[in-house]
């Protein structure tokens, strides 16, 4: 899955746009490189996002079959490894 869409189906971005302008902005990196919104998600890559204050680091679980999944159910695709609330 292609990590713009792979952002918004695990929810840590509300909208693909929003993904993409990230993606467009070189905040989004994979495995410590910065990716372009083409780039294939696998299980086990590390996604770290680094906003202005502080940076968010999450682990590739397994990869949505589907375009949305339940934010009560992120926590099957995704851990959170660092995080604003780790600042």
């Amino acid at each position: 899955m292609r990590i713009d869409k792979f952002l918004n189906a695990v929810n840590i971005t509300k909208r693909r746009a929003v993904a993409e302008d990230m993606l467009e902005h070189k905040v989004v990196y994979i495995n410590g490189m910065p990716v372009k919104k083409a780039k294939e998600v696998k299980v086990g890559d590390l996604i770290e996002i680094k906003y202005l204050e502080y940076t968010e680091e999450y682990k590739v679980l397994q990869i949505p079959q589907t375009k949305s999944t339940p934010k009560s159910k992120q926590a099957e695709y995704i851990e959170k490894l660092k995080g604003k609330d780790d600042v």
